[in-house]
């Protein structure tokens, strides 16, 4: 049976799937991936190492790239990407000569937000904004039912919002971005910054040297009650909160969904995420604000919107270059379809 495989390559790993018709996901494959300094060609050999693990010999009608950087509007280069080494490579072709078959690439962030639009947590909305927490912040926009990627194909990259002026520095470059605040990293660094100045749980579970923390050391000890952890979490979420009123006053969407790695957190996220939200919007009381929900695809998403525009590009422009040529995402009209439901 030939496959339809989506790829999802962000700061710290490649996940590659076999995913199904109906966005279920077969099989995985993980590799790590090796950093922003390295040469693009160690890279595009973790991607070639998870995608011939999982397809495990078997034909590959099309492969779906989602990439964790700014994607050209023909769909062919990755332009820039903060935590890899992708520096206008026209990443899409040297695949397609790689796997001897169609690539599609689009943005990470894009590919989860059709993901959740499709079978996830904004099946059913009109417009919806998908913000990804991971090492930084991705996102999003869905449209009438169409991913939305702008004039340059780079629309959604919501984290390199300037919230900070003279802020925090980013691994774009620039100061004061959004992710600094609100992202893995930016919940990693406030625990980091109080070991050793009051009494965590923190300081043991990484052995007492700061620069082992991680991530999930975090949630794990906010789930034991630790209160530096608890914080760490209410200053992300409060953040997260703030840059949702941004993103709420620019486009109104019926629904906002978080995904990616913080977002396992749930309501410890999300709910100083929704106070922060509600006391940051213009006209909060006048009107209906887009519930904050969590994404129901999980990690696998990235890989999953990928492939599924993968295949419906295949099938409308096959045998050779899968593009959204800058036009929006392809469309399934569903009758009926289930509205959000709001908080």
């Amino acid at each position: 049976m030939d496959l339809t495989i989506g790829v999802d390559v962000g700061g710290t790993k490649v996940l590659a799937g076999v995913v199904d018709e109906q966005g279920r996901v077969v099989r995985t494959a993980r590799r790590s991936t090796p950093g922003r300094s390295v040469d693009v060609r160690l890279l595009e050999d973790a991607l070639d190492a998870a995608v011939t693990a999982v397809a495990d010999g078997s034909p590959i009608t099309c492969v779906g790239l989602a990439a964790a950087g700014f994607v050209d509007r023909a769909g062919d280069r990755v332009m820039f990407a903060p935590h890899l080494p992708w520096r206008g490579e026209d990443v899409r072709l040297r695949l397609e000569k790689r796997w001897g078959t169609a690539v599609l690439l689009d943005n990470d962030a894009n590919a989860a937000a059709w993901a959740e639009w499709r079978y996830g947590a904004a099946r059913g909305a009109e417009t919806a904004i998908v913000v990804t927490m991971g090492t930084g912040i991705g996102g999003g926009l869905i449209i009438d039912g169409r991913v939305h990627r702008g004039f340059n194909g780079m629309a959604g990259e919501f984290g390199h919002m300037q919230v900070v002026p003279d802020g925090q520095r980013c691994e774009c470059g620039r100061y004061g971005c959004w992710e600094q605040y609100s992202s893995g990293n930016a919940l990693v660094r406030f625990a980091r910054s109080r070991i050793g100045t009051e009494p965590t749980l923190l300081e043991e579970l990484c052995g007492g040297r700061p620069e082992l923390l991680t991530g999930p050391m975090v949630t794990e000890a906010a789930e034991e009650g630790d209160l530096v952890a608890r914080q760490a979490f209410a200053s992300v979420g409060d953040w997260l909160g703030i840059g949702l009123a941004n993103l709420a006053a620019a486009f109104d969407p019926e629904c906002i969904v978080i995904g990616g790695g913080v977002s396992a957190a749930g309501d410890r996220l999300l709910e100083p995420a929704r106070n922060g939200l509600l006391r940051s919007l213009v006209g909060a009381e006048h009107r209906d604000v887009p519930p904050v929900v969590r994404a129901r695809l999980g990690p696998e998403a990235g890989l999953v919107g990928a492939a599924d525009l993968a295949r419906i590009a295949w099938r409308g422009l096959r045998p050779r270059k899968l593009s959204f040529g800058g036009t929006p995402g392809p469309v399934r009209r569903r009758a009926a379809p289930r509205r959000v439901r709001r908080r």
